[in-house]
């Protein structure tokens, strides 16, 4: 099993930044992809970001690219989402998953999910 609990989040003003993290534990050598996925009041969860322990490409949700940065640190075992110039669309609730194969941006391939953190932009 592995488990995963996000940092955080907070209110902050439109084109505010705020990083969140998501620390890995238990059986981590069996994961390769982490994401972070959100979803706001009333719509389906969706994609945000994804990337995988050994390296290789990043994903971006097309709403997110150029403002939010995913990066990891391999000897913490923390996936950060690194989240500027943020707008009042991106309100919702932000989850890590994490899963055994390598990186991708279907939320049904990973296997595992932390609770989830709220993050709230004032307009």
């Amino acid at each position: 099993q592995v488990q995963l609990v996000e940092s955080a989040g907070g209110l902050v003003q439109g084109g505010g930044s705020l990083r969140l993290s998501c620390v890995a534990s238990g059986q981590t050598f069996s994961i390769y992809g982490m994401g972070w996925f959100r979803q706001a009041p009333g719509k389906e969860r969706e994609f945000v970001a994804a990337i995988s322990w050994s390296g290789g490409p990043t994903f971006y949700a097309d709403s997110v690219k150029g403002r939010f940065t995913i990066s990891r640190d391999n000897v913490k075992k923390t996936v950060y989402l690194q989240m500027n110039s943020l707008k009042s669309e991106d309100t919702a609730v932000y989850s890590c998953a994490a899963r055994y194969g390598s990186a991708t941006i279907a939320g049904d391939a990973y296997n595992f999910w932390g609770k989830g953190t709220q993050v709230t932009v004032s307009s």
